[in-house]
């Protein structure tokens, strides 16, 4: 610890709002931000970067988390410190089922644990579940913004080669059968922060969900069906940002 500063997210109380957004993409952060009112700059350290603004008279914050479970988690646990209590992933993810395509919006109601970071903090056997009411405002919102969106199961993993180019790592036989079990499952996208976050948020007490762009659906290309390639997370930020709309008009209820 810096003070009162946690060492890796580097932001003080009172610098980071009760929501937050969590793109894992630094460089995503100042474009989420600019969605909200009065945005600043609050802290940069390693691939943590925060800016907090305001939405609806909320205070509202961003904060980039890297690539991964690990460090996604990282910066739940030091904004959950902070007093945040509420997390909204919005990222981006490849699709699995073949009714998801390219451009698409998959809002995760449960994401299956073949990560690590995860089993620090629950048995296997515990699932990895989203909050109810940040993903029904999720995929509300995608539904309002007139979004082609699945909600459902995602997969989280650690190893973003051990998807693409299975056949060369030693456990391929392993990798190759699970990715057929999440196939025949009808888990809807494959991506690597979700279950991570989602049992860590439940450990802790706090609320969170995940939006995603879909990218591309591999699956489509291997059987030849078309599928858009759609390189940035923009569908998702707008979804995020509608939900929180949502929640905060809930509060007043």
């Amino acid at each position: 610890m810096d003070g009162e500063r946690p060492y890796h997210i580097q932001c003080a109380a009172g610098e980071v709002g009760a929501y937050v957004l969590l793109p894992g993409d630094p460089g995503r952060v100042e474009t989420l931000a600019a969605l909200l009112a009065s945005p600043r700059p609050v802290a940069r350290n390693r691939e943590f970067v925060t800016y907090t603004g305001t939405l609806d008279g909320q205070t509202v914050s961003v904060t980039s988390t890297g690539i991964g479970g690990p460090s996604a988690v990282i910066a739940l646990e030091e904004l959950t410190r902070l007093g945040a209590h509420t997390f909204l992933r919005v990222g981006t993810c490849g699709g699995i089922d073949l009714p998801v395509c390219g451009g698409d919006i998959v809002v995760a109601t449960g994401a299956v644990r073949q990560e690590g970071t995860s089993h620090e903090y629950a048995p296997a056997a515990y699932p990895a579940v989203a909050d109810f009411g940040v993903t029904r405002a999720l995929a509300d919102a995608a539904a309002a913004l007139g979004l082609r969106c699945h909600t459902g199961v995602v997969q989280s993993k650690d190893s973003f080669y051990g998807q693409h180019d299975p056949g060369r790592m030693p456990v391929a036989g392993r990798l190759t059968a699970q990715w057929e079990a999440w196939k025949r499952l009808h888990v809807l996208a494959s991506e690597m922060e979700a279950a991570a976050l989602f049992v860590a948020a439940a450990a802790l007490g706090v609320r969170c969900g995940a939006c995603f762009t879909v990218l591309w659906n591999q699956e489509r290309r291997a059987q030849g069906l078309p599928d858009e390639t759609c390189p940035d997370g923009a569908r998702a930020a707008r979804v995020a940002v509608a939900a929180l709309r949502r929640l905060f008009a809930s509060m007043e209820n």
